[in-house]
């Protein structure tokens, strides 16, 4: 008898490998993906917290606070970052409240950062 040996792979086997391939693959671009974008998030509220502090101090040095608001850019070091300053009152008349917004239009998601400070007027 004669009998016939087969090598090599079915079409079955082939396409339930090319499946299980794509369904890993799809998952690995995917936490690359999310990886990218909180890199983003992260980068986006470090630089803008050092931002807000600094103008944080700008305000705080200021010899007098009195309400106003006022808005501004970073220059062409953070180009794509603004800011805005509100100095009003609270319910306790001795004191100040202090409030820097910095903004990144390019970030549709979490593209603001508030930093806010109470200080006691006249020190």
């Amino acid at each position: 008898m004669h009998q016939k040996k087969t090598r090599g792979f079915t079409l079955m086997e082939v396409l339930i490998a090319m499946a299980i391939l794509a369904i890993a693959l799809v998952s690995v671009f995917q936490s690359q993906s999310q990886s990218v974008s909180m890199a983003a998030d992260s980068r986006f509220m470090t630089t803008a917290a050092l931002l807000a502090q600094s103008k944080m101090a700008e305000a705080e040095t200021s010899a007098s606070l009195y309400n106003h608001v006022e808005n501004g850019d970073f220059g062409p070091d953070y180009p794509q970052y603004v800011w805005r300053l509100e100095i009003g009152d609270t319910q306790l008349p001795q004191f100040k409240k202090i409030k820097v917004t910095v903004t990144n239009p390019t970030f549709k998601r979490r593209g603001t950062y508030e930093l806010l400070l109470y200080k006691k007027a006249g020190m």
